[in-house]
């Protein structure tokens, strides 16, 4: 895309919600998270919340788009929650956050998946809030900043994994 945002294309076409959108470091593809309505319920539900300007996206998916194109394909289909999505540094795979072994729980993991959503491999077996996965800027590394609730307290824990 342009500096000046002359060329922008949009990607997503339906209601719902879409944000957290992060391109690969060689510009081509986006990868974001994604709630979308499905039933007449969950689509009325959805209208009523953004009526009053709020949003519950709480089911997301993660979608992955070419930065030329249109289309966009569904990477992720667990029904929980998966968001926080970065590319590795090769943008051969995506590094993201979800609670699918635990859809209505606290308890996020770290995932892998190519970006055309196979080979899913689970990276932390923390058991509890792991989130917020990025890759350094000049190397092969990635950095997380898991947190993992105590009681009443939380601590703050960081990790450096070299990517092979």
């Amino acid at each position: 895309m342009k500096p000046d945002g002359s060329d922008k294309k949009q990607v997503t076409k339906t209601d719902g919600y879409d944000g957290g959108a992060v391109f690969s470091r060689d510009g081509k593809h986006l990868v974001w998270r994604a709630n979308h309505p499905l039933t007449p319920e969950t689509e009325k539900r959805y209208h009523d919340l953004l009526s009053e300007n709020l949003t519950s996206p709480m089911k997301m998916e993660l979608f992955v788009a070419t930065a030329r194109e249109r289309t966009r394909s569904k990477i992720t289909n667990f029904g929980c929650a998966s968001f926080a999505p970065t590319f590795t540094p090769d943008g051969k795979k995506i590094l993201f956050a979800s609670n699918k072994h635990d859809c209505d729980g606290r308890k996020f993991e770290l995932y892998l998946v190519n970006t055309d959503g196979t080979n899913l491999e689970q990276v932390t077996d923390f058991g509890g809030f792991t989130a917020f996965p990025s890759s350094h800027q000049m190397g092969r590394r990635s950095c997380s900043p898991p947190t993992r609730a105590r009681s009443r307290h939380t601590s703050l824990i960081s990790f450096t994994a070299d990517w092979k």
